[in-house]
């Protein structure tokens, strides 16, 4: 009997690989980071093939650590970077150009055209989004004009399109799948979510041939097996899910009105509403939860570009520490910020502002202001940009949260999650287990496979051993700081000019 469930996780930065047993228990992790292109101020793209080969090299010395072989795994599941965009070769397998990472914002005059043709309200009707560099559409069109002849060979069909989960499966394949499903399809501003098929108008509005296009199929369910060379069998790729809708499954947010919020590269708050394609007045996106059985789920997300890259950012960046985990120490080393905010529109902002041309703005400075101050005001800025679209969800659902469940790397800072329940005056859950975004995925693919028979089977983060923090803030300090940050927002907006 098979002992394992495979989740490959593929990240902005890294490749992981990890092994769940049937208890839910993690039995093993290999990671491997990747390098980041950026090729001009706003862009950043990756190698594919360097993806590829990270995915591969944490899958086979996942299975090296415990000794295991195909026979041992019952199913694969997928979950990646979502709106990252890759063409390649449907013969060769070989990319036509490097991948546009989701944050890259060089796809910008693309839909500053499609505004211009005033496209806006149809893009939220049909696809549940706004019109931003963020999606997968517009890098799709740019590597079809920076590519001499790829619009030719695209229509012929001699090219594919996918997000990384069909990059992963075209390869883990051999090229005999070329597929994605509903979350991921959701997320190109090519899908029609009521429909639930690709959107003839907005195929037309971008130029994308249909002929590059993967089938979509439920997230649930088997897409096909691995060839043996990769790892040593035929293993059954059965689950896949971009990995914010991936985590919301992982914290067994199974219910409408149930949310989430991932602490990652950017920070990522959904909430499951059901059969129910609920819209927003205040910049969230409705989107495809998962599709099983035939049927789709839905959700509301707010998207927050930069969280954990921001500390990356002091790190690397600034050199203010050598390892994240300082951040912390740093941060409550001093009482406040001393008036110092933090904006990290590095990449433009998200939900609810929706702004390409805001720029990275750090104010309130004075002589007396410290490393560890600046440390603080990034911190705390995650927890602010969280706060704006809990502030969404008020407005557009009624939705008083009781909890906000919370995941990824970041979470992990005491100070963080504190933070984040004083500014919200909400009870923030952190789980035993961190890798729900990899357990959904894990999840999503077991369930497939009869590894679990039902929701019920599965030992999701939603059991015994969370860290509850509690808010400990006054309102009236809560509010003023949140005042702050509105005004240091108003700073950073429109800061590009055209």
């Amino acid at each position: 009997m098979a002992r394992y469930i495979l989740a490959l996780d593929q990240g902005t930065t890294s490749s992981r690989a990890i092994l769940f047993e049937r208890d839910g228990s993690i039995a093993a992790v290999e990671q491997a980071e990747f390098t980041q292109h950026f090729p001009e101020p706003g862009w950043v793209e990756h190698d594919a093939n360097e993806i590829w080969d990270t995915q591969l090299q944490a899958a086979r010395n996942v299975l090296i650590q415990v000794h295991a072989s195909a026979s041992d795994i019952a199913g694969i599941g997928i979950t990646n970077q979502r709106e990252t965009a890759l063409v390649w070769d449907r013969a060769t397998g070989e990319p036509i150009h490097r991948a546009i990472v989701w944050q890259s914002r060089q796809t910008m005059p693309i839909c500053e055209r499609l505004r211009a043709q005033g496209l806006e309200d149809e893009v939220k009707r049909r696809t549940g989004l706004v019109i931003d560099a963020y999606f997968s559409g517009s890098k799709v069109r740019f590597i079809l004009d920076a590519v001499e002849g790829a619009q030719a060979r695209a229509e012929r069909g001699e090219l594919c399109f996918g997000t990384v989960d069909s990059w992963l499966m075209y390869k883990l394949t051999k090229g005999a799948v070329h597929a994605t499903e509903p979350s991921n399809a959701s997320r190109t501003m090519l899908y029609n979510i009521g429909e639930g098929a690709w959107d003839d108008v907005m195929l037309d509005a971008l130029g994308v041939p249909r002929a590059m296009l993967p089938e979509v199929q439920d997230s649930s369910g088997v897409f096909g097996e691995t060839d043996p060379e990769w790892l040593g069998g035929a293993i059954p790729i059965s689950g896949v899910a971009g990995d914010q809708q991936a985590a919301l499954f992982g914290q067994g947010c199974f219910d409408p009105g149930s949310a989430k919020n991932t602490y990652g590269t950017g920070c990522f708050l959904l909430m499951n509403t059901g059969a129910k394609m609920a819209t927003s007045a205040s910049g969230l996106l409705t989107t495809v939860a998962w599709g099983r059985g035939g049927e789709l789920e839905y959700a509301l997300e707010g998207s927050i570009f930069v969280a954990g890259s921001a500390v990356q950012w002091l790190r690397d960046g600034l050199g203010l520490f050598s390892d994240a985990a300082e951040s912390a120490a740093l941060a409550s080393a001093v009482t406040d910020t001393g008036g110092v905010y933090l904006v990290p529109a590095f990449t433009g902002l998200g939900a609810p502002y929706w702004d390409e041309r805001a720029r990275g703005a750090l104010v309130g400075l004075t002589r007396g202001t410290t490393r560890e101050h600046v440390t603080r005001a990034t911190l705390e800025s995650i927890a602010y940009q969280s706060r704006d679209v809990v502030e969404c969800f008020h407005g557009d659902a009624g939705l008083d949260l009781d909890v906000l469940r919370v995941d990824g790397g970041a979470c992990a800072n005491d100070f963080l999650m504190q933070f984040q329940a004083d500014i919200l005056g909400t009870p923030v859950r952190r789980p035993p287990m961190l890798e729900v975004t990899a357990l959904g995925a894990a999840a999503l693919a077991g369930l497939a496979v009869g590894f679990w028979q039902n929701e019920s089977d599965l030992v999701t983060a939603t059991g015994e051993g969370a860290h509850v923090f509690e808010p400990e803030m006054s309102v009236d300090q809560r509010d003023s700081l949140y005042a702050g940050w509105k005004r240091a927002v108003e700073r950073s907006l429109a800061w590009e000019q055209s």
